[in-house]
């Protein structure tokens, strides 16, 4: 499902200064132009909508559930993380719904949140103002399987004119940009998971060079049997019947993965444009890393540890400073340990406490990170540290201060990791903006 290229990384390892070691240190705090961000749009298979969404995870409410957008029974997994419900003519004009897969209707919906939460008015900015960049893992997968059907049984005449985009990669960006008139740099970035905070790293370049602002993000959906072929095909799918012990990262008894769809879509601002239109920021994009790891039959180890590491650094933010990390979490034990490992190795035992949400939602491919950054500036702004579902402490694996319940903290520093099928490793550290302004004082 995820092609092998990608759009502003390194030669796929990392980038900026000191000969491709890291990005430096976010402009925004210290002199220059900073990232910010002022809006948050989310569709999850536990709430559409961002307060929705965030009141459901704080109270651990599992959106997972036996798929029901077409009969599973004969496949080997049956469950997945649906937006159930969803209405697209409720939200979109009719003239978009028969040239749009069900996951850019929801991507579209996703970015219209996030820039009614942002109080932005598109139309209001001056032309080539505004970008989007988001990720995306298998673009309009169920819009290509019923052209292809079409294909086959009825002949070519019968195939919409809409499929020669509407299967693309890049057609969440084109579809929003075109919808509210960003005409700005635009582009996509194809890493499966860690594409998120790819995607989130790419808006924050933008900014870096005038762009003032960027829509970022990432929304998935591939639930449908070509789609669904695709992902079991990895392996890593778990195959149980119940949803509150099919997907448990970290566990002793994991077993794979559930995939979902959905994500979010965040509005990514120049710090001082934010301030000039009197946005408040939840969050403060301070630090990104990308590596990728060597074919796991090299011997070599991976390099997720060096990725949080080069994002630490990038923040001019030591392991000490981090009060939450948000979990890759695969829920495939060899991946868990090595996930697990690179924590214990930057933080010590237990050394910060951590979180992976996405057990309520499943992994939703190019969503999943996106909506971990999302809720993590929600973290952030509430001070308080969702819960893993699902997981109990005296059944962990591994080391960790996994949190399993939501935990009231005081929080100034967090980090997102992810990884993506085939090698991708990314890291985000967000600061709370009062935090973080402190710290560029202190520096």
């Amino acid at each position: 499902m995820t092609a092998p290229t990608t759009e502003g990384r390194g030669a796929g390892i990392t980038e900026g200064r000191d000969a491709g070691i890291t990005e430096g240190r976010d402009a925004g705090i210290t002199g220059g132009r900073g990232a910010v961000i002022t809006g948050i749009g989310v569709v999850a298979p536990n709430g559409f909508g961002t307060e929705d969404y965030w009141r459901a995870t704080l109270d651990g409410r599992n959106g997972i559930g036996r798929i029901t957008r077409f009969d599973p029974e004969r496949y080997p997994a049956r469950l997945a993380g649906e937006v159930r419900g969803f209405e697209p003519r409720r939200h979109l004009p009719s003239r978009l719904l028969p040239q749009t897969d069900h996951m850019t209707r929801l991507a579209l919906v996703a970015a219209d949140l996030a820039l009614t939460d942002a109080g932005l008015d598109p139309a209001a900015l001056p032309a080539y103002a505004a970008g989007v960049v988001t990720a995306s893992a298998s673009g309009g997968f169920e819009f290509g399987q019923r052209e292809l059907e079409k294909l086959w049984s009825l002949g070519g005449e019968h195939v919409s004119a809409y499929q020669s985009f509407a299967w693309f990669y890049a057609v969440n960006t084109g579809q929003i940009s075109i919808r509210h008139g960003l005409r700005g740099p635009s582009g996509v970035l194809v890493t499966e998971q860690a594409g998120g905070l790819d995607a989130l790293a790419q808006a924050r370049r933008h900014i870096r060079k005038g762009i003032p602002v960027v829509l970022s993000g990432g929304v998935d959906s591939a639930l449908c049997p070509w789609g669904w072929i695709a992902q079991v095909a990895n392996g890593r799918v778990a195959t149980g019947e119940d949803p509150a012990t099919a997907f448990r990262p970290f566990h002793r008894d994991a077993a794979g993965y559930v995939p979902g769809e959905g994500g979010a879509i965040l509005v990514v601002e120049d710090a001082a444009a934010a301030a000039t239109r009197g946005a408040a920021p939840l969050a403060v994009v301070a630090g990104y890393a990308a590596t990728f790891d060597p074919p796991q039959d090299s011997g070599r180890p991976g390099t997720l540890r060096r990725a949080i590491e080069i994002a630490l650094a990038d923040a001019g933010a030591a392991a000490a400073d981090v009060d939450v990390v948000f979990a890759d979490a695969a829920g495939v034990p060899a991946l868990d340990r090595a996930e697990a490992d690179a924590l214990a190795a930057v933080f010590g035992p237990r050394g910060t406490p951590v979180t992976a949400p996405k057990t309520m939602t499943g992994r939703l491919a190019s969503g999943g990170a996106a909506l971990d950054v999302a809720t993590a500036a929600l973290a952030l702004r509430d001070g308080v540290i969702p819960p893993t579902v699902n997981v109990d402490a005296p059944a962990l694996a591994h080391d960790l201060d996994l949190v399993t319940s939501a935990r009231p903290a005081r929080l100034r520093t967090a980090l997102v990791v992810a990884r993506g099928y085939g090698g991708f490793n990314a890291a985000v550290v967000l600061h709370h903006p009062t935090a973080a302004h402190r710290q560029g004082a202190a520096a």
